[in-house]
Formats: structure tokens, sequence, C-alpha cells
């Protein structure tokens, strides 16, 4: 049934746990690409990153449990040489130098492809799978999501400093990951084959060699039956996850609900205002709706969503818990404005590593 199956996957950074200075290990990747790092750790593009994947979860419980586990996973797979890991989309002071490629036959192919963009990719992201019934409904739900997508984005912010400096931006890795022909929101497609045609072309151009690196926003996974969204930062605080793994699957069952009413018309120009919007000023101020152009206070775009999600959070017994959690972050603010705070009272950038690093043990 739509909706009720979710997982999570999420990237970390590995550093230094003296210094917490971005660090490569090809043996911690190595032993990702061997299969060897855990049942649960994966490699990524670069040997300062790796990406845990939790099993197939139905409720919160299960994926509050299997985020904690996966991320000891990571910790203990870093651990092997003398690293840790960082929960945060961007490391506040690494440069892109500081990269190095993952030895993997995929790897080498996308350098192949897509040249520098593939090497500059120090940033990480959390990936929510949520199960459908098939791709039609998969397509149905994400010419329909996409309006939500920015408030989604707002919500996970964590990577407000790139190679030192304060961006300005709360989601850098939106600004970062945005130089990617395919990557954004997706266009509507109307249904399985509409989707089929868009991939046959991107394929047929030589742009990709096939859906599975298209990186848009929201897509169909190629490899399991889920919508895939991906256009959240790292939350470094597991409850931030949780909170957004909640809302993605609600919003999936909510909007399956509605495949019989044409899906909201919604300006290009505008989404992608408003996305940048979101990944500037996060929770901090106003977001752009991008249905009508308007600007709303966060908090209140919030709350709307949460209305809007009501019978459904309702109906899993999710609703208090989605609830208090969505308050406690709108009071505390985002991971991002904790970095802020803390360069703020401290000035050492040193510091954000280190209360990053801290957040990230004690929330597990």
């Amino acid at each position: 049934m739509t909706g009720s199956t979710l997982g999570v996957e999420e990237e970390f950074h590995l550093v230094d746990p003296t210094t917490g200075a971005l660090a490569a290990s090809s043996a911690v990747a190595d032993a990702a690409v061997r299969g060897e790092a855990g049942p649960h750790v994966q490699p990524e593009i670069s040997t300062t990153q790796l990406e845990t994947a939790t099993g197939v979860c139905r409720t919160l419980d299960e994926v509050r449990a299997a985020l904690v586990a996966t991320r000891l996973e990571a910790v203990a797979a870093a651990q092997t040489d003398g690293l840790t890991v960082l929960a945060a989309s961007t490391h506040p002071t690494a440069a892109v130098s500081d990269l190095v490629l993952t030895d993997a036959p995929r790897y080498r192919a996308m350098v192949q492809r897509w040249a520098g963009l593939a090497l500059g990719q120090d940033i990480c992201g959390t990936h929510v799978h949520v199960g459908v019934d098939s791709l039609d409904v998969a397509v149905g739900v994400m010419d329909r999501a996409r309006p939500y997508l920015p408030l989604l984005l707002a919500m996970t912010g964590s990577s407000p400093f790139h190679t030192g400096a304060d961006t300005g931006h709360e989601s850098w890795r939106t600004v970062w990951w945005s130089r990617w022909p395919v990557s954004g929101p997706p266009e509507p497609m109307g249904d399985a084959d509409g989707y089929r045609a868009v991939i046959a072309s991107l394929v047929g151009t030589g742009m990709v060699p096939d859906g599975s690196q298209v990186y848009w926003d929201l897509r169909p996974s190629t490899h399991v039956p889920t919508v895939e969204f991906r256009m959240g930062d790292v939350c470094t605080d597991p409850d931030d996850a949780v909170l957004h793994a909640a809302l993605c699957r609600s919003l999936v069952s909510t909007l399956a609900g509605r495949l019989d009413t044409p899906a909201p018309v919604v300006r290009p120009e505008l989404l992608r205002a408003a996305r940048w919007h979101a990944a500037r000023h996060g929770l901090g101020g106003q977001l752009v709706d991008p249905l009508t152009g308007t600007r709303v206070h966060a908090a209140d775009a919030v709350r709307a969503l949460l209305a809007e999600l009501r019978e459904d959070l309702d109906s899993r017994g999710e609703l208090a818990e989605v609830t208090a959690l969505a308050e406690q972050l709108l009071a505390r603010g985002t991971s991002a404005a904790r970095q802020r705070r803390v360069l703020a009272e401290d000035g050492d950038p040193g510091a954000v590593v280190r209360d990053l690093l801290r957040v990230g043990r004690t929330a597990v």
C-alpha cells in the first residue's frame, strides 16, 4: 500500500575526532566498496564520506531506532581508521581540494561523464524513500508534491558554511548541488510513460546512463518500489530526520489520494525561486509559496502543512509526535541556525565542528 513503508539514507563526512578536520580514508572507503564496512554502510564518491541506509520501516519508532543504529554503524566503520563521522551537509572549514575520489568503477565513470562536477562533491544529503504501489502512482505523487519541496528543504538546513566562509545560506548544499544539469525540482510528467520518455531522452543525449543518475529533488527509485525525496540536508539531530521522514511519508499518502484530480500548476520560475529562498533563509523568516508567488512566515507554512496532513498523521497515530517534533524545530531552529549561533558566541570555526560532533554523539 502506498505510504505504508519508508526508509532513510544519510551521508556523512569523515573527520578526525581530535581536530575535527575533514579526513580522507581509502581504507574505510575500500571496505565500504567491498561491503565490509557494515551491513547498512555504503561508499560515497569521496573517501571523505560514507552513506548509510536503513532497512524498510513502518513506524516512526522503527525509523528512529534504525537511524540511531545506522549512525552508530557508520561511526564504527570510521573508527577502524581512527576517525568519526560528522552529521552536516557541509564541513564548516574543509576545502574542495581535501577530497579524494573513491576508487570504484562507478565513481571513475562519473568523473569521466561529469568531470569537475563529480570531483567537487564535498556535500552530504538525506534521502527518504516512501513505498508506492506503482510507477504511475510515483509519478502522480511527484507531480503533486512539487510545491511542497521548498518547505521540506527549509526544515533541514545544515550547510551554512563552505570552504571556511559563511555563505549566507542555510543550505549551501542546495546551491552547490544546483550546478548539476540533472538536479532540482522535476517538471510534471503525467504518468509512467511520460517519465520513461523523459529518461529515454536524457539517456539518448548521453546525459545519463540510466534513471539512477537523474538527481532531481524527487524521483522514482530505479531499484526499489519507492518515490525518493532527495532535497533534504543532513539533519544533525536525528529528531529532525525522523520529522523529515514522517512528513515525506505522510505527504505521499495524502497526495496519492488526490490522483483523480489535476496536479496543481506551478510556474517553474516560481518553484526555483521558492527553492532558492528556502535554501537561503530556512526557517529564519519568510518563505515563498510557489503556488501563489507570495511570501508566508515559515512557522505558518510548517503549521499549514501539518494541518493539511493531519488526517493521515492521525490515522497512523503520529500526529502528536510529529507536531511536537515540528514545534521543537521551530523553537530551536535548524542545524544551520545553531552553527551560526555557536560561531557568533565562540568566534572559532573549530567550535562549530566540535559542537556538531557533540550533538551527534549525544543524539545517538
